[in-house]
């Protein structure tokens, strides 16, 4: 039988041959860079070919945070080396994409990779919606377009009977997106249905889930159960929620520098974001897409890829028994749905 090590070392095999040899903390190779400064350390993204950074910018932060703190946070990704760029239709009402638009497009485009999703129930308004978004990014076509938060196994079905498929790959053939994924956050079994049905779709590139330490303690985890099938299709992966969509915290103060402070210690009194992170960045991860109202929460990210270095076998042991002690852990994946 497979040890929670076991798996984890395997993992960190896989993660190592995806990991490129050029960028920050790589033996024999400075880092990378572009017109805008040091570029970020790359993955592989599955067998696309394409490489993208380690990091991301989620845009759904940019989507309801302040005008001026959505620019800040496009101009300090790309200061900082990121080169990545998620949103989808819904983000904000439209809003994050409108923003990427406006600050990231018209300047950067030819430098990123670019993602958006869509959350339509049927091949028509998938059309209708990924039309708007290209207005609304500013561009005539995304680097990855994903079919966005399947639920459950039934919501997978649905979608399909309702030609969801043949819209986002007619989407593909006409050149308006490179690449075509799906995302997920309630289930991994939503997944599970959609990577059984892969064959019957041919094209898909990439999933995108939760894949964090608090994920893989628990009962339903994408790490555990999602991750491997999705390696086997050859998908790449793109990590969300690496912080349990901030439930790691009850609190978030800025300043100089992002201090978290919580009334019910859940996490913060067992691991850092540091450990947080860097066990997520060991699975066979292509990109952590993380979510940043602010310049100053994004820094600290940047940071902390700048300095990843693989855990030892005993560091994420330690990690593991440490977020293992934790009270109330699976209160923390609120936006899990389990259906029996």
């Amino acid at each position: 039988m497979e040890t929670r090590r076991d798996f984890l070392r395997n993992m960190a095999g896989i993660t190592a041959g995806i990991m490129l040899p050029i960028g920050w903390g790589c033996r024999n190779a400075g880092p990378v860079s572009d017109q805008f400064g040091e570029i970020l350390p790359y993955r592989k993204l599955g067998t696309t070919g394409e490489k993208v950074t380690m990091l991301g910018v989620g845009g759904y932060h940019v989507g309801w945070t302040t005008e001026k703190d959505a620019q800040e946070v496009i101009e300090t990704a790309i200061e900082g080396g990121i080169r990545f760029f998620d949103t989808a239709h819904n983000y904000g009402n439209g809003m994050s994409e409108e923003r990427y638009g406006k600050y990231l497009i018209p300047k950067y485009r030819d430098h990123i990779f670019l993602m958006t999703k869509t959350q339509a129930l049927d091949g028509e308004s998938l059309l209708k919606e990924v039309e708007l978004s290209l207005k609304r990014l500013n561009t005539d076509h995304v680097d990855l377009l994903q079919l966005h938060s399947f639920k459950n196994p039934e919501d997978v079905d649905a979608r399909i009977s309702s030609g969801v498929i043949d819209a986002i790959q007619s989407i593909k053939e006409s050149g308006k997106a490179r690449y075509i994924g799906f995302t997920g956050h309630q289930s991994p079994y939503a997944h599970h249905r959609m990577l059984e049905r892969l064959p019957e779709f041919p094209g898909f590139s990439t999933l995108q889930m939760p894949l964090s330490i608090v994920d893989f303690a628990s009962e339903h985890s994408f790490v555990r159960k999602t991750l491997p099938m999705a390696l086997e299709n050859n998908l790449g992966l793109l990590a969300m929620k690496t912080l349990a969509d901030g439930r790691f915290f009850s609190k978030k103060q800025t300043g100089e520098r992002v201090r978290w402070e919580t009334e019910t210690p859940v996490i913060p009194a067992h691991i850092s974001v540091r450990e947080a992170l860097y066990f997520s960045w060991s699975l066979p991860v292509s990109v952590l897409i993380t979510g940043a109202e602010n310049k100053d929460m994004l820094q600290e990210k940047i940071d902390l890829a700048k300095g990843f270095v693989k855990l030892s076998d005993e560091e994420r042991d330690q990690i593991l028994d440490k977020a293992s002690k934790a009270p109330d852990r699976d209160k923390v994946e609120y936006y899990k749905r389990i259906e029996a």
